[in-house]
């Protein structure tokens, strides 16, 4: 069979152009939604109750220890059986990903939030501001110049990790890419095509990441 080269591209562009659609809305939704409850998440793990810190300490835990694939089975295969119900592949996939953005967004503001100097703090307590001032006009405007990079990289990274999602039957630009190769046998340019539009999409917010991290640093 005479290889179809860079053509077979040409004539499926429309379906994999769908396909990373698809792609693209479950990494941005994720994302949206994991920066509003991973905030939140990440003011908790700056409390000092223990036992508020240990379940958070777990819930953290729990997403960098089992990989993401198995927490997608989980949702996809197990929970549905286990209550009776059914839910669709995006929306799992959607929950599994704001679930885990949540624990790493809010370790990432944590972070922030406890590496700005205490003389400060110190220093908006002695003239009588509130801790909710504090928090609004001391803690967060600087928290913010932490936070940014590390979002955009968790963003490349939710993006990178949507690939696992054709496991449990969602159609992403992974899946619309080995239906093509099944009916053209085109491998090497359907997964060069993946390539590059990945790097093309990741490779932007990693350099932009670096960029203000190096930035706001100085």
């Amino acid at each position: 069979m005479q290889s179809l080269g860079p053509k077979v591209i040409i004539d499926n562009l429309p379906l994999l152009l769908d396909g990373l659609g698809n792609t693209l809305l479950i990494a941005f939704i994720s994302m949206i939604i994991s920066i509003a409850t991973g905030f939140l998440f990440g003011i908790l793990r700056t409390s000092k109750n223990k036992l508020l810190k240990l379940i958070t300490d777990i819930y953290l835990e729990a997403f960098r220890i089992v990989p993401i694939m198995v927490w997608l089975f989980i949702m996809y295969f197990f929970v549905p059986r286990a209550l009776g119900i059914s839910v669709s592949g995006e929306f799992a996939a959607i929950t599994i990903f704001v679930m885990w953005g949540t624990a790493e967004m809010g370790d990432i503001v944590r972070g922030a939030l406890e590496s700005l100097p205490k003389s400060q703090l110190e220093a908006g307590l002695s003239v009588g501001l509130s801790r909710s001032q504090l928090f609004i006009y001391i803690q967060l405007p600087q928290a913010i110049k932490r936070i940014v990079p590390g979002a955009i990289s968790l963003s490349t990274r939710m993006i990178k990790t949507t690939s696992l999602v054709v496991l449990i039957g969602v159609i992403d630009i992974i899946k619309r890419g080995q239906q093509v190769i099944e009916r053209t046998k085109e491998a090497f340019w359907i997964y060069g095509f993946l390539f590059v539009v990945f790097f093309i999409i990741c490779y932007p917010l990693s350099i932009s990441s670096k960029k203000l991290e190096e930035k706001w640093a100085n």
